[in-house]
């Protein structure tokens, strides 16, 4: 919302009002360790589709548990660079299968196509909510997060100096080291190229449709006909009976299987008895933080066009 400028409203008021956006952002930034310059792109872009008819966006996104947070902030990256985009190829409209979460949350029909279609106005909209509202209600939360990646960054180059090319292990997660430390010697035994993949490294996670409720025994049926005997542990979004799930993490026995569903795309659509299913590698919250965290911030196209003072 924006305030006239016949007064004037201290900083504690204006965070004040927009405590459900800050609450959110700082879930983007804090809590994901998204990168905070894109993360105020991407929860502008909600605030603009609130401006242009679609209700109740940010509301709705800050309902959702984390882990769906983070793949609609992913889908809207998706539409930013949509608008973003100088292609003269138009995007169909059926990829608007592409922003399945999102498309869940508005009770209007939204596209990639329909974004493209109006990317002047996007761009123009976007950029306006980021230096009205985004840069001052953020600011504070954007320096926490930036300084937070800083220090840790600065003790990752540390203990990689102390430790020595030789020695990371004890500060890795997971599958999150370096091929050579997860598949160079014997461990327990088991010899170089028979060790275990850690489940991580097996796991899909999928999205589906809201309104289209797809049980836990369709899934595991489904890959079952298509894959023989693969599931080791399918983790359904716990939800009360009259509520539907919106998505769930499959582990699978072998990484393999992973590999012929998706084909080398980033992302697979299926049919599951006519319903659309959207499945993708899972990505664990620490393996995000840590690639953020070792890497420079990256550059988000059009970023400078929203920061400006």
């Amino acid at each position: 919302m924006d305030f006239g400028s016949s007064f004037f409203v201290t900083q504690e008021e204006f965070n004040l009002f927009h405590r459900i956006d800050r609450e959110l952002y700082r879930i983007l930034v804090i809590n994901l360790f998204r990168e905070p310059a894109e993360s105020m792109q991407v929860h502008a872009m909600w605030l603009w589709l609130e401006r242009v008819g679609f209700r109740n966006v940010v509301k709705r996104v800050l309902s959702l548990p984390n882990i769906l947070i983070n793949e609609v902030a992913d889908e809207t990256v998706m539409c930013l660079n949509c608008i973003n985009s100088n292609s003269s190829i138009t995007p169909s409209s059926s990829e608007s299968g592409e922003i399945p979460l999102l498309q869940s949350l508005v009770d209007k029909e939204i596209s990639l196509q329909f974004l493209y279609e109006n990317r002047v106005r996007a761009l123009q909209g976007v950029a306006k909510v980021v230096h009205d509202v985004c840069v001052r209600a953020f600011t504070d939360i954007m320096q926490q997060a930036m300084m937070r990646n800083s220090n840790e960054r600065v003790m990752e180059a540390q203990r990689a100096v102390t430790q020595g090319p030789e020695n990371h292990g004890p500060f890795w997660f997971g599958s999150i080291g370096p091929s050579n430390l997860r598949a160079g010697n014997k461990v327990g035994g088991v010899a170089q190229g028979t060790h275990e993949v850690a489940a991580d490294d097996r796991t899909l996670f999928v999205t589906f449709s809201k309104g289209y409720r797809v049980e836990e025994w369709e899934v595991r049926e489904f890959l079952t006909m298509a894959y023989g005997d693969c599931i080791e542990a399918l983790y359904m979004q716990e939800v009360q009976p009259s509520e539907q799930a919106l998505f769930a993490r499959i582990v699978f026995r072998q990484v393999s299987t992973i590999d012929m569903i998706l084909r080398g795309a980033t992302k697979a659509k299926f049919s599951i008895n006519g319903k659309h299913v959207w499945a993708r590698k899972f990505v664990p919250k620490r393996t995000v933080t840590r690639s953020l965290l070792l890497a420079a911030p990256p550059i988000f196209p059009g970023e400078s066009s929203g920061s400006g003072s």
